[in-house]
């Protein structure tokens, strides 16, 4: 009964901010969408210390969703709730008290940007293979190295670099520093080649000898992977299936206005309107699980995964009979994009589900 009540206080204080944000938006449809976003205090959302209703994971989720469901738009989704969990988890999970009230008021009012940097190029973000490096010195730390893939690099203001610090009998440790954007050699990329998911922005990092202050460092653990790094690729896919379920709710309103409206239709459209509930309800139980401490369920994320891309396939089929849309073909590509994205450690997921299912009892 609780967790309704706490779902109620939630959806309420977010459907206020996205109503207000949806204002903004038919006011002035050509302007900045962050700073709408920040005009109807959208980027408050998951932040701890700003609205009590605001302060878990599915406030976050559920405005993915209906910035997802409103536009089409999963790269503007992505962007938004990969700036929330990255204040919420790494700022508001590890920071000490002096650090969380130096940024996350200024996050949350929409005047600071934090980016986690953790993947690099040819390495994605596996501990053997990762070589950044923050060397401690008296004062702080040495950074150098090169990360990639950096959601919201050219719009950061700071970035928070997963770095090795140590490597004890062949295995590296691993700390998380903050990295201000006007450090001295801190050389900032665009990626253009992700731009498919405008507005949200990608880059790349290069630390030459950047010298980091000792407070520059988030927490005090002897490896910060296994408990930062880790953690944080399944909470991004677990939010990720709001943005999905928002973005199949939008597809599927899309081909209902432009289909005919038989009876035939109208069994097509009913089928899949049933599907994109159960990624929804799916979605709805795993972001709960965070909020509570509980274990993931790696089934209920590759199912929704899998089901979502059969659900799209069959609404392309759909609307490949109406006249070619650009805008839509790109917002279709970001599904696309997205859905390939960490295809390898999630295969081997799904490798080990099917070979959990041979030591059950029969």
């Amino acid at each position: 009964m609780r967790h309704d009540t706490e779902q109620t206080v939630a959806e309420q204080a977010v459907a206020e901010r996205i109503a207000a944000w949806q204002q903004r938006r038919s006011q002035d449809s050509g302007a900045d969408p962050f700073a709408l976003m920040a005009e109807a205090g959208l980027f408050a959302i998951g932040l701890p210390g700003t609205n009590a209703a605001f302060d878990s994971y599915q406030a976050i989720a559920l405005a993915d969703h209906a910035i997802a469901a409103a536009t089409g738009e999963l790269g503007l989704a992505m962007a938004f709730s990969a700036r929330q969990l990255t204040a919420r988890f790494f700022i508001g999970g590890f920071a000490d008290q002096a650090q969380r009230e130096q940024w996350l008021p200024r996050i949350a009012a929409g005047q600071h940007w934090a980016a986690i940097a953790i993947s690099e190029p040819g390495a994605g973000a596996h501990p053997k293979h990762l070589q950044t490096s923050a060397e401690i010195t008296a004062d702080g730390a040495r950074l150098r190295g090169r990360k990639a893939f950096i959601t919201n690099a050219p719009v950061a203001d700071l970035f928070l670099v997963l770095a090795v610090v140590a490597i004890d009998d062949g295995r590296k440790r691993y700390g998380l520093f903050a990295v201000p954007r006007a450090t001295p050699g801190l050389l900032v990329t665009p990626m253009p080649s992700l731009d498919v998911l405008a507005p949200a922005s990608h880059g790349e990092l290069n630390f030459d000898d950047c010298l980091l202050p000792a407070d520059a460092r988030i927490g005090t653990l002897a490896d910060a992977y296994p408990v930062m790094a880790l953690p944080f690729r399944d909470l991004e896919d677990t939010i990720a299936t709001s943005g999905t379920a928002g973005f199949l709710t939008w597809l599927l309103r899309l081909a209902a206005q432009r289909n005919p409206r038989g009876d035939d239709d109208a069994l097509a459209l009913g089928r899949l309107a049933g599907l994109v509930s159960l990624i929804d309800a799916a979605s709805q139980q795993a972001v709960q699980a965070l909020d509570h401490h509980e274990p993931p369920v790696p089934a209920r994320l590759i199912g929704a995964r899998d089901l979502a891309r059969t659900i799209t396939a069959e609404l392309r089929t759909l609307l490949a009979a109406q006249p070619t849309d650009s805008a839509l073909e790109r917002k279709l590509a970001a599904f696309d994009l997205l859905a390939g994205i960490a295809r390898e450690p999630r295969r081997l997921r799904q490798i080990s589900l099917g070979q959990s299912l041979w030591s059950e009892p029969q």
